[in-house]
């Protein structure tokens, strides 16, 4: 096994001016002609499509289409890591991050103080004034009737350890309650108490429940939150544990897929499955049976988890259309897929802690690694300091030209993060790294050296160097890492 790599290397915009009439205004020469003589006697040039600016600094239109990305790559279609390499990343990120939860080794029966140190961690009371969807300060009795929901004197010493499938796309909670909550007045899109989300076939160990048991606390491989109890089927260890190993599958490619529509069976239709969701196929189903209502000869038979009346689990089948973004097996690894699979997020809201039933800046380079089948940490705190990826770490001391060397070295797919934040790299042009990240904010200095707040509020390209952390640093200034998959061994490895 090998060691990380840690090293410790420590739009423009037109200038406000005074009116000035049409013949002295400073136009192209070709255009003033244009304007001067019949149209037929002059073409003016104009530039292609792909040539014309955006509004965001640096990116132009062509900047926009994945195929620009794939064009200028030396070897696109190069594996990063095989499947068998993928499996041992996997393993080493299991048994070396410790943000990564072994659900299947929880102690059975849970003692008490295990569980409530896990949901003492995440819900503590808030210490800063908090603000609802009207701007109306959150009040200190609803505050405290959160903590009462909590019931941890009702933590029994010990109780059974039972799991679950999740069967809907469900928020992660840090408190049971539907409640938004915001750091100031009118802003809101950043809840909280949102903390994540899990997507059907996800398995859950339930460790708690709310005092009105409308919430579950629960322990994913990923994230320990409360989530409500109708998204939550629960059944036998082995037949949740073993759900997502199941052969033959398919794999989610797409932004996100949902299942046919069936007014037969409602638990199953129109399902939203994001990328990377891992289904089992029913190879065994009976070609000419219908399954609810619809005959399956143009669509996939997979199996869903349901929630039964009482609460628990049943598997049903359910039809994803041919037609629909997803494969049988989960992508080879390669420069050209991360950008393809980056590229198909482009435009998406941002959505903090995956909510707006998006994802934010962490959850979409997960998404877009799982639908290789690698497991990365959900937050971009433990991303950015896993030991199970080849970090290069940038400290306080860090100089500017040791950062822009890193820059410089950027492949397809690196992860760079700063302070709450990560971007995926696409490749260098025009003496600039190029990223595609999902960010809520977005600023630059336009041509008066002022700050150009963009608000870019959703997945987007961007440079990385003109980029504004504050109003006077800029990204690569507030650089903490840079994350790497580790490259699969040469088969023939040169010999000295």
């Amino acid at each position: 096994m090998s060691t990380p790599n840690v090293v410790s290397i420590g739009p423009r915009r037109a200038r406000p001016g005074h009116a000035r009439s049409w013949l002295a205004a400073p136009w192209p020469r070709a255009l003033l002609l244009a304007a001067l003589l019949p149209a037929a006697t002059v073409a003016v040039a104009r530039p292609a499509a792909g040539d014309a600016p955006t509004a965001v600094i640096e990116v132009h239109q062509a900047d926009l289409a994945p195929q620009h990305w794939i064009a200028q790559l030396p070897d696109p279609d190069r594996l990063i890591l095989d499947r068998a390499a993928i499996a041992a990343q996997n393993a080493r990120m299991r048994a070396e991050d410790r943000s990564i939860h072994d659900i299947a080794a929880l102690p059975d029966p849970l003692p008490r103080a295990f569980v409530r140190e896990r949901i003492e961690a995440l819900s503590a009371p808030p210490t800063r004034p908090l603000f609802d969807v009207h701007g109306k300060p959150v009040p200190k009795k609803e505050i405290d009737a959160l903590q009462r929901a909590l019931a941890l004197d009702a933590i029994p010493a010990t109780r059974p350890l039972r799991y679950g499938l999740v069967v809907h796309r469900a928020d992660l909670r840090a408190f049971p309650t539907r409640l938004r909550a915001f750091s100031s007045a009118g802003e809101t899109d950043i809840d909280r108490f949102q903390e994540s989300a899990l997507f059907p076939g996800d398995a859950v160990a339930v460790l708690h429940e709310s005092g009105d048991r409308q919430w579950l606390f629960v322990a994913s491989e990923r994230y320990a939150a409360w989530i409500e109890a109708r998204h939550v089927a629960t059944g036998a260890r082995d037949t949740v544990l073993g759900y997502a190993m199941r052969e033959p599958y398919l794999v989610v490619t797409g932004a996100t897929v949902h299942t046919n529509y069936t007014p037969e069976e409602p638990r199953v239709s129109v399902l939203q499955l994001d990328m990377g969701v891992r289904l089992p196929l029913r190879a065994d189903w009976p070609p000419a049976q219908a399954v609810n209502g619809q005959h399956p000869h143009a669509s996939h038979v997979v199996e869903l988890p349901v929630r039964n009346a009482d609460g628990s689990l049943a598997l049903v089948p359910a039809l994803v259309a041919r037609s629909a973004d997803v494969a049988g097996d989960y992508l080879p690894l390669t420069p050209a897929n991360l950008v393809r699979q980056s590229f198909k997020f482009l435009g998406e809201r941002y959505g903090w802690g995956h909510s707006y039933d998006a994802r934010d800046c962490s959850g979409f380079v997960s998404e877009i690694y799982r639908s290789f089948g690698v497991l990365v940490p959900r937050n971009t705190r433990d991303q950015a300091v896993s030991p199970a990826l080849d970090r290069i770490g940038f400290d306080a001391e860090a100089t500017r030209e040791a950062r822009m060397a890193a820059v410089r070295q950027l492949q397809v797919g690196d992860l760079v993060y700063i302070p709450g934040h990560v971007m995926m790299a696409l490749g260098h042009q025009r003496g600039l790294a190029f990223m595609i990240h999902d960010t809520s904010g977005g600023s630059w200095r336009g041509e008066d050296g002022t700050r150009v707040r963009a608000g870019l509020n959703g997945v987007s390209v961007t440079p990385l160097e003109p980029m504004l952390f504050g109003d006077t640093e800029t990204y690569v200034d507030r650089m903490t890492s840079i994350q790497r998959m580790r490259p699969a061994p040469s088969p023939n490895p040169a010999t000295p």
